[in-house]
């Protein structure tokens, strides 16, 4: 009946969180964010904003219900590792199989990203505003979008992470059903190098990681290499595991220390 089954089943504690429907203009139609809003947070703070993209298959649910990412956030405030944050989880815009947050002909998926996500976080938190410093994380496909979008906005977010992460959008057109000839032709929304390469202005702070039974291992591997190459500043790591949620789950901590710093 279905190519893909993803199922929502949250059995963690889900205080904190909410599900947000918005229509967003970008898209031309509704689209859902679950986010993740502290308690006890003073009015004025700034509080950070951290976007978690989520990959193919995958909808808004997914970094909360499958990777627990409050539960993360929230053990790292409890521990004083990390200052209290604002976690947006977005749905990618729900196009086949995965839009890979790229403009397409008929709706824009990275403007609903980088321009209309944010400002859901000002009605959720008065302590976020246009001021809040700005975070950009993801998996898989969405730690394609995380490190492109990053690159291609770089006065826009304080620093970038990905877990897994496609780097070139052949990997992404390998896993979806739909072809991608609707998609943006540019260089720098099919390839992560090319826009970290061809980025105007500092980029923000980099990280990206890779488990070690990943078959995406090779292509990050010669990301990282390519960085090198060209003197692009960032921080590579090799971990134990695959391309699954007991990865993304047990290192997403990684990507909001490296926001903390």
């Amino acid at each position: 009946m279905f190519r893909t089954f993803e199922r929502a089943e949250l059995t963690a504690d889900p205080k904190g969180l909410s599900h947000i429907t918005v229509k967003s203009k970008a898209l031309g139609r509704r689209a859902d964010v679950t986010a993740f809003v502290p308690e006890d947070v003073e009015e004025g703070t700034s509080l950070p904003i951290v976007t978690l993209l989520h990959g193919v298959y995958g909808s808004h649910w997914a970094w909360a219900f499958k990777g627990e990412a409050h539960l993360t956030a929230r053990a790292l405030m409890a521990q004083k590792l990390i200052s209290p944050m604002i976690l947006l989880m977005p749905s990618d815009g729900l196009w086949g199989d995965g839009s890979g947050y790229i403009s397409h002909t008929d709706a824009d998926y990275e403007q609903w990203i980088v321009e209309e996500v944010p400002t859901i976080a000002y009605q959720l938190a008065k302590a976020c505003s246009p001021a809040s410093p700005r975070y950009l994380a993801g998996l898989s496909m969405g730690g394609f979008a995380a490190l492109r979008l990053g690159a291609k906005y770089p006065r826009l977010y304080k620093a970038i992470s990905a877990h897994s992460s496609v780097t070139h959008l052949d990997q992404l057109a390998s896993l979806i059903e739909e072809t991608t000839e609707s998609w943006s032709a540019e260089a720098f929304d099919q390839d992560v190098f090319s826009a970290l390469e061809g980025a105007k202005g500092s980029l923000p702070r980099i990280r990206f990681d890779c488990g070690t039974h990943d078959q995406l291992l090779a292509a990050n591997r010669t990301l990282h290499k390519k960085m090198e190459s060209a003197g692009i500043a960032h921080t590579y790591e090799e971990l134990l595991g695959g391309h699954d949620w007991d990865y993304w789950k047990s290192n997403l901590y990684r990507s909001l220390l490296f926001f903390a710093e």
